[in-house]
């Protein structure tokens, strides 16, 4: 049976968190459906990483080593990617839905005209009738994501086409290594039979990163607030009980709509996924747009004055009141408690 494709993504000497979470969740489908997890690395001085995608499951590496490879340029990635799915014939290719997966996936399935779904939050295995034909296929891969701004959750099939392609959003699925470390097979990629210079008619002439300055999605705690905070003033409430936690903050869409904080603290469908270890909502209605990036935290508190907001069906702990009152108090007593 044809293999799982997982597109991994360099940057700065490092596997990117997404590709990591990809490679977990493809060793899970891949012990499915009875077949080989397969990563694809692409890059430049490589060999320190060429054996990392097997502490996730994988049991086969296809390495193109090349310093024209990194940093990433999309012609000869493209042309790489589609040379080896065209070679290895993989059922499933998944990347990450970054910048340079939301680049990449649409032209390799453009190219190989098999279809892709973007942005999705859950992946399984499962069949499917044909409802007119009665036709039935087996292990398809049910690509899952929020749909009509968030009102629905789509599930997404392509019976026909191969591989079936999904990019992923960040955060979404769990990073674990396997328990025990595992051998694979290292298979080099011969990269001037792929590429010309053609693939090479961009060039990089200077190239600037600015690092992140908010980092939501590594917090381990995390205060949340929406609209129902109020203002822009009434969030430095929220800055301090971030502060004394030890944790960061972030915001719903409808807060950021309101220029309460920045877009790179927004927590949902179209900001980022989120699963810390406390997160606290303040004034959050509860909305699946905003649900979806943060219900798979271990723990959930909301505080919001109507008891049957929505976000209380996800929460552990309920608190009923206003915001700034007993964000308030939770600054002052925890303050007391740590001395």
């Amino acid at each position: 049976m044809s293999n799982i494709f997982v597109y991994c993504e360099v940057e700065n000497g490092k596997i990117a968190d997404v590709s990591l979470e990809l490679l977990t969740k493809g060793r899970s489908l891949a012990q499915q459906l009875g077949c080989k997890l397969e990563a694809l690395l692409l890059g430049h001085e490589l060999a320190a990483l060429a054996q990392q995608p097997f502490l996730y499951g994988a049991d086969v590496v296809h390495l193109a080593d090349d310093k024209r490879l990194y940093p990433y340029l999309t012609l000869p990635h493209a042309a790489i990617v589609n040379a080896l799915i065209r070679q290895e014939q993989p059922q499933i290719a998944l990347m990450g839905a970054t910048t340079i997966g939301r680049d990449l996936g649409p032209r390799v399935s453009s190219a190989l005209h098999s279809g892709l779904t973007a942005d999705c939050t859950s992946l399984e295995v499962g069949d499917h009738t044909e409802n007119k034909t009665g036709k039935v296929y087996k292990n398809l891969l049910y690509q899952i994501r929020p749909a009509f701004g968030g009102n629905i959750i789509a599930t997404i099939i392509n019976p026909e086409c191969r591989p079936q392609m999904a990019t992923v959003r960040e955060g979404v699925m769990k990073k674990e290594p396997l328990p025990a470390p595992k051998n694979g097979e290292v298979k080099k990629v011969d990269v001037s039979k792929i590429l010309s210079d053609a693939h090479f008619v961009v060039k990089i002439i200077d190239r600037q990163m600015e690092e992140r300055k908010i980092d939501v999605k590594s917090a381990g705690i995390i205060v949340s607030g929406g609209y129902g905070v109020g203002s822009r003033e009434n969030f430095q409430l929220l800055h301090e009980l971030a502060a004394v936690l030890g944790g960061e903050v972030g915001a719903s869409r409808a807060a950021v709509d309101a220029g309460f904080t920045e877009h790179a603290r927004q927590v949902g469908q179209t900001g980022v996924t989120v699963r810390p270890k406390l997160y606290i909502a303040c004034g959050i209605s509860g909305q699946i747009q905003h649900t979806a990036g943060m219900d798979q935290s271990a723990m959930v508190i909301s505080i919001n004055t109507d008891a049957n907001a929505p976000i209380n069906q996800v929460a552990d702990y309920a608190i009923t009141g206003d915001v700034c009152e007993v964000v308030g108090k939770m600054v002052k007593y925890y303050k007391q408690n740590s001395k």
